[in-house]
């Protein structure tokens, strides 16, 4: 079965009220997995980062501005990371070190929250480099919710997935993805490289 809601229904009363229901998400999914192809995955964001996010959104799509609350409630769902009961893989693409996200001094500061966090128990954060090789084609980052559901974010709309198929081609799709990214040493080296870039500007 696949859902679609349009945005402007689900951001009807603004952000902290679907920052709620995406707390909820994660609080439920003990095991969770995230492809991310050109911005930073909304539990490892800076509260920096994540309010120009917001803005945009709130801009964007013309609903009520509670920038400040929806941030408040986003900063409360990466309690998961440190709760020591959840787990995250997560695969970044290198685009998302660059994609510019509100100047250097923001960037500055959430390239530097990820070689923080990198090395989280709860966290296996891979960077997919730009000439790396993957046995898939491209395509749009997607949350996968245990293995339950995948959640895609579209310019006007979220899409649910729960097919048990489709649920299988995505987990296919996300050892693909695995497999050609770098962890470790090598993701931090990708992750330094940005820093140095945001620092020059």
């Amino acid at each position: 079965m696949t859902s679609f809601i349009p945005w402007q229904q689900r951001l009807s009363t603004g952000t902290e009220d679907i920052q709620d229901e995406v707390i909820r998400w994660y609080q439920q999914t003990r095991h969770g997995k995230g492809y991310v192809p050109d911005m930073i995955w909304g539990t490892l964001q800076t509260e920096a980062y994540a309010t120009v996010i917001l803005r945009r959104v709130v801009d964007f799509l013309g609903v009520p501005d509670d920038v400040p609350a929806g941030v408040a409630k986003r900063m409360e769902r990466q309690q998961v990371l440190y709760d020591g009961e959840h787990q995250y893989d997560v695969i970044l693409g290198e685009q998302a070190l660059y994609t510019n996200v509100g100047g250097p001094e923001v960037m500055r500061g959430q390239m530097e929250r990820l070689l923080r966090d990198i090395d989280l128990p709860s966290l296996t954060l891979g960077i997919l480099a730009a000439t790396a090789e993957v046995s898939v084609i491209p395509m749009p980052g997607f949350n996968m919710r245990g293995g339950d559901s995948v959640h895609y974010e579209l310019v006007s709309s979220g899409v649910d997935i729960t097919d048990p198929d489709e649920l299988a081609l995505h987990d296919k799709a996300f050892a693909a993805f695995s497999n050609a990214a770098r962890y470790g040493d090598a993701a931090k080296d990708l992750i330094t490289e940005a820093l140095a870039f945001w620092s020059n500007k």
